[in-house]
């Protein structure tokens, strides 16, 4: 069977392709998604700028429905990891990991992206030993105890403030005297008495032993040594796009993509391959954000219906 549709990756903007692919008419549409549909939005500890959402919520609490409501309308999820998408003549093949692959009209990747080291000495040691990329899953281990985040932008503030509410003291470490933030979340952080802002200064070394991290060496735009004592680091310097299933067996892509290895689209999701659209973080200029995520789904899916109605009919 060949697929109307295959939509690769179950976050919030492949969950929204899903839902109007099926919903507007498409009737073999599969989302492949190797775990549970949510995207990185479900370690966010608290979401609050979702149109419509009001009060404290997780980021795994607004996804919860978001897959039921796809598979009502006829969503099939595939928990299969895709190596990679191909295509010859009109037909995509998509190479699962198991070695055997599905042909599609059209595809939409919504693979998303991923947590980017900083790359201090150390790091990748003690990653997953007291360094870590996500408050919400490890934050609890560290209540009553200091910890030190690094990072100056949205994400890198909230969890931040997050930690604050568990931890005694949280040392936020960022390279400048200024941040990327919003600015009430800016504000919000300087006005909490138990986060120390340390800034121009930048990680230089995590330090511990068989038990875990002890501590945290920045190094200030001067070259002075700060030596932070903390049993945890986070990490939040931004995210690498996951464009490994357009990877080709020579070694180039695909699509078009940029320096950045950003998928190049229009403003309907179109890549540079009639039949193939990009949506969500792994695309150019992509502002991170659920409700631009769901958006850019939404927006693929129709261009992705147009196109199999013209090729089919």
């Amino acid at each position: 069977m060949t697929l109307d549709c295959a939509i690769i990756g179950g976050g919030p903007a492949g969950l929204t392709a899903g839902l109007y692919t099926t919903r507007g008419g498409l009737e073999n549409v599969t989302m492949f998604e190797k775990g549970m549909p949510g995207g990185q939005i479900t370690q966010s500890s608290e979401i609050e700028n979702y149109p419509g959402v009001t009060g404290e919520i997780t980021g795994m609490d607004l996804m919860m429905p978001w897959p039921q409501q796809c598979q009502k309308f006829g969503l099939k999820h595939d928990m299969a990891e895709v190596n990679r998408i191909t295509k010859d003549g009109n037909l995509f093949h998509v190479l699962k990991s198991d070695g055997t692959s599905i042909q599609a009209h059209s595809v939409i990747v919504c693979t998303g992206s991923s947590p980017r080291r900083a790359g201090f000495k150390g790091e990748e040691e003690f990653f997953g030993k007291g360094v870590s990329t996500c408050a919400t899953c490890d934050g609890f281990f560290y209540k009553g105890k200091e910890v030190a985040v690094i990072g100056g932008g949205d994400t890198a503030l909230e969890e931040a403030l997050y930690l604050a509410k568990i931890c005694t003291k949280v040392y936020l470490v960022h390279r400048r005297d200024s941040f990327r933030a919003a600015p009430n979340t800016v504000k919000r952080v300087k006005e909490n008495e138990k986060i120390e802002l340390v800034l121009n200064s930048v990680p230089d070394e995590v330090y511990g032993d068989a038990s875990g991290v002890n501590g945290l060496k920045v190094k200030d735009k001067d070259g002075n040594i700060k030596d932070i004592q903390v049993p945890g680091v986070f990490v939040f310097v931004g995210n690498d796009v996951n464009n490994q299933t357009l990877i080709q067996e020579d070694g180039t892509y695909l699509c078009d993509v940029n320096e950045q290895g950003q998928v190049i689209v229009t403003l309907s999701m179109k890549t540079s391959v009639p039949g193939l659209f990009a949506a969500g973080d792994i695309r150019i200029e992509a502002p991170k954000q659920v409700v631009s995520a769901a958006g850019d789904g939404a927006v693929a899916a129709l261009s992705a219906i147009s196109y199999v109605d013209e090729l089919l009919n």
